[in-house]
């Protein structure tokens, strides 16, 4: 079985992680604007939905999951229509894909997206201080790293994309990887983490054997692009969701990149800086004031603030 095809076969025993109920875009309430180019590169496309109300409405949107390598804006999304309903856009967009395109690709593609979204606030009726981010998995990952990592935007840019900010009022995420760097979740969860190709792949290395010989190279990458070297204080909120499976050392290749460990080590350290970080570990840890990821997107995002 090859890398993507054992990777492909993890993502089904997690399919349902969360607590959005996962849909087809077939599913959805029809697109307001389907398939619209953000970038140069064919993946570089999203869906939005455009909600009713007074005055310009806030914005949720869905980064997919699949370690980089794989997935699609319309496969296991969460269901928009709650959102929807209470008058709050929402957008899921596609992005190139490890390891033909390695890191920061994957990544910057999302964050184009974010300042794509906001060239269009005029015309799509988007309140540009209240976009907030979802997803599960590598989407949860390129989700924290945009809330919490410093602003992309270029004032001195020729793209007039890349001029806008790529802050975020707030991220709900799912299962999510707080760090990349080998030598770091190694230490967390045990060697059988980095066996899993997100890992591998995110740099353009084709084994995890690659990823320990050639740390050095890729050390920059790794450290860029692991979210929780990014957290401060001033950084928005944050509402992670992660399974119970506390048990350690992980298990498998997909135990450990999905590990609530993830989360809790981020917390400990929003916690310390003063950051409002809320984590749902079934029997671990819960929020005390958000009954689930719902609630707090829906508050962050209705905020007059």
């Amino acid at each position: 079985m090859s890398v993507k095809k054992q990777f492909v076969a993890i993502l089904s025993l997690l399919a349902g992680v969360g607590t959005m109920l996962a849909v087809d875009v077939s599913q959805q309430r029809e697109r307001t604007y389907p398939d619209v180019s953000y970038g140069p590169n064919l993946r570089n496309v999203l869906d939005f939905w455009k909600a009713d109300g007074v005055g310009p409405r806030p914005l949720l949107v869905y980064i997919h999951g699949g370690g980089w390598i794989t997935g699609d804006k319309g496969q296991k999304m969460p269901s928009f229509q709650s959102f929807l309903d209470q008058g709050i856009s929402c957008a899921a967009i596609n992005y190139r894909l490890a390891p033909e395109h390695p890191l920061p690709a994957p990544v910057h593609d999302a964050a184009r997206a974010i300042q794509f979204l906001r060239t269009k606030a005029a015309d799509w009726n988007i309140d540009a201080k209240h976009i907030a981010l979802t997803g599960p998995s590598a989407g949860a990952c390129t989700s924290m790293w945009l809330l919490l990592h410093d602003d992309l935007a270029d004032p001195k840019a020729a793209d007039p994309v890349l001029r806008r900010s790529s802050r975020v009022c707030a991220a709900a995420v799912m299962v999510g990887q707080t760090s990349i760097d080998p030598k770091v979740i190694e230490g967390w969860l045990g060697p059988n983490v980095l066996k899993h190709p997100m890992i591998c792949m995110a740099v353009g290395e084709s084994t995890f054997e690659g990823v320990l010989t050639n740390h050095d190279k890729h050390r920059d990458l790794y450290v860029e692009f692991s979210p929780i070297n990014h957290l401060d204080s001033f950084d928005p909120p944050l509402f992670m969701t992660c399974s119970a499976e506390m048990d350690l050392p992980s298990r498998d290749a997909g135990h450990g990149i999905h590990h609530p460990i993830f989360g809790v080590k981020l917390k400990e350290r929003s916690d310390r800086v003063g950051h409002e970080c809320h984590l749902l570990v079934p029997g671990f840890s819960k929020s005390e004031r958000y009954s689930d990821a719902d609630a707090f997107l829906v508050a962050k995002l209705l905020s007059k603030q």
